[in-house]
């Protein structure tokens, strides 16, 4: 009997051991190195919101795939008239918000109307400014008119800032989001981590995981450790690009390297003196060694750019001869703009490690052709504060994460402050433009033209190095938005 008892006991042990187990793999622990200020991606400019609800919480009426496509999201589908003004769209039937109310085309156009309201604080207003009026034709069926043909309209509407909410939930959204998504809003606690679990009435293909756990590590170091001893099972953007052939000979782990849409500049404000003066801003951007920084703070990895576009856009001009390391034509172009000695100015740095271990690197640059720099490490809500819409700075550090995102030249309030009515010209051909060869012409000229006014100090490509558990399936190698998007990925036991 006791040898039953044993047998028992040990039967019971194994299935519990073996329930551990399984719980183990239906769930996923993800680390991010920067803390979201909020989750409302309605109402700020931190990307690090998207990371975490972008497709996984909320959902938008069209979405971006892995590769960039646009994929149709809470709209089954969509007519465009012959005019290029109205868009018609078809609702996907039975959504329901996480709190169990229906999403309808009601809330659709509360979205939209929200979004491009006067008061509006979405950080992307300007992409529905071209919105005419939002009609609810019935519950499954939108109609869009707008004021002129735009041909990005369908690309827009995939942004997380244009995600669809429900007027009832949206006043708490910043600490508890309520969305359409695979996945639902758990718990947040601060400093740590967000949890999110699976949404069981989803209207579409249910997640594979169970939840999921976004753990804050802002420090590299930390990072490569929680990585190592297998308390995060992957890290999206991971900090530290010096570790990843110690992640690559261990069979424990997957390193995926792949593009992104983060365009890494040295911000430049350009109302400030002297960056007013465009003689200024050329010198400064030959007194920069890009390939230097691209060694020294992401170990190689990262594509050197001359412009504000991405590399792998097949519209890309590669303009980075027009802004060569050159310190003598940096000195003589400070001097003939009134600098011989040169000058004193802020550089404010957000926290990832590119902006961090990059601003060293070009601080020492600039200093060697006269610009001396002040340093300031900033949290990110202090550097959203001071820099992004204080415009207190006179450089910084920042990626660009968001996809396509040529046309902020265009917004003269902007915090870099670029104001050229020709450019805001061709941004408009552009949004009216439908053909692609007079697409992709428009383009060009607007690279070559940021290029030409050297509004920003053009750096790198961010490259998108994610560190994984090797038995997991389905991360994003690319990051055609930023996003950490969970929809579709799961354990291969």
């Amino acid at each position: 009997m006791k040898h039953l008892n044993l047998k028992l006991a040990m039967a019971s042990a194994l299935a519990i051991t073996a329930g551990m187990a399984y719980a183990e793999t239906t769930d996923i622990t993800i680390g991010m190195q920067l803390e979201p200020p909020h989750l409302d991606p309605t109402g700020a400019a931190a990307g690090a919101i998207d990371s975490v609800v972008y497709a996984n919480i909320f959902e938008g009426l069209t979405r971006f795939a892995a590769d960039g496509s646009i994929l149709p999201a809470l709209a089954e589908s969509w007519t465009i008239s012959d005019d290029g003004l109205v868009y018609t769209f078809n609702l996907h039937s039975g959504v329901m918000f996480h709190d169990g109310s229906a999403m309808d085309s009601e809330d659709v156009k509360f979205s939209l109307d929200r979004a491009r309201a006067e008061d509006s604080t979405n950080a992307q207003k300007a992409l529905f400014a071209g919105i005419a009026s939002v009609d609810a034709v019935d519950a499954t069926t939108v109609r869009i008119t707008l004021s002129a043909p735009n041909g990005a309209f369908l690309f827009n509407l995939a942004w997380g800032d244009a995600v669809v909410v429900a007027e009832e939930s949206i006043a708490d959204a910043k600490t508890h989001p309520v969305g359409t998504g695979p996945f639902t809003f758990t718990n947040w606690v601060q400093g740590d981590s967000i949890s999110i679990s699976k949404n069981a009435d989803y209207w579409g293909t249910p997640a594979k995981l169970d939840g999921a756990t976004f753990k804050f590590i802002s420090d590299p170091t930390a990072a490569f450790a929680a990585v190592m001893a297998e308390d995060v099972d992957a890290f999206p953007g991971y900090p530290a690009p010096e570790n990843l052939p110690q992640f690559e000979a261990d069979s424990r782990f997957q390193v995926l390297v792949g593009s992104t849409e983060g365009e890494t500049i040295l911000s430049t404000n350009n109302k400030m003196p002297p960056f007013d003066n465009v003689k200024v801003r050329e010198a400064m951007s030959h007194a920069i060694d890009r390939q230097a920084i691209i060694d020294g703070a992401m170990f190689g990895l990262g594509t050197p750019i001359g412009t504000h576009f991405a590399p792998h856009n097949p519209d890309y001009v590669d303009l980075t001869g027009q802004s060569n390391y050159d310190p003598a034509l940096a000195k003589s172009l400070l001097a003939e703009a009134g600098y011989p000695d040169g000058f004193e100015t802020t550089l404010k740095l957000p926290p990832p490690s590119y902006a961090r271990r990059g601003g060293e690197i070009i601080a020492a640059q600039l200093r060697e052709v006269g610009i001396d720099v002040e340093i300031s490490n900033l949290e990110w809500a202090q550097w959203l504060e001071q820099v992004f819409r204080g415009y207190d700075f006179g450089l910084t550090i920042v990626s660009h994460t968001e996809p396509m995102d040529i046309g902020i030249y265009a917004r003269p309030e902007y915090y870099f402050q670029y104001d050229s009515a020709a450019f805001q010209q061709l941004m408009e051909d552009l949004n009216a433009a439908t053909d692609p060869n007079a697409r992709s012409a428009i383009l060009q000229s607007a690279q070559r033209m940021i290029s030409d006014d050297y509004v920003n100090g053009y750096l790198f490509q961010l490259a998108n190095t994610t560190v994984a558990n090797a038995n997991i399936v389905g991360l994003w190698e690319n990051a055609p938005t930023q996003a950490t998007d969970l929809t579709a990925v799961y354990w291969n036991d």
